[in-house]
This record gives structure tokens, sequence and C-alpha cells, in this order.
């Protein structure tokens, strides 16, 4: 899957970009107070996607 699709659907279930940092974004879930590194790869594996979507506690993709 393409990371901007990734990036969408985290901003759709109301994610926000937390910080940049070496090698990976850190997006968080305010309401939930979850956080989860998403890799600046452009295409990131499927099993990566549903483990990131779990970890900020949102629908997988």
């Amino acid at each position: 899957m393409k990371r901007e699709e990734l990036l969408r659907h985290l901003r759709q279930h109301g994610c926000e970009l937390l910080r940049e940092g070496a090698k990976h974004s850190w997006w968080h879930h305010p309401s939930l107070n979850t956080r989860s590194a998403v890799p600046r790869h452009t295409e990131i594996t499927n099993h990566l996607a549903i483990k990131i979507c779990k970890d900020l506690k949102i629908p997988k993709l």
C-alpha cells in the first residue's frame, strides 16, 4: 500500500502527526493517547499498516 493512503486513513480517524524522527514519522491519536511510528517508505506492507492501525486503536484498512 502507498504511504499516502495510510496517512489519509490515519487523518480520517482523528490521528495527528506528532513529530518527525530520523527515519520514521510519529503519529498519535489525541483522544485515545496512543502513538505509533510510520516509516518513510513509499510502499508500506499490509501487515505493517494493520499493526500501525492496531497501535493507534483505529479500524484496519
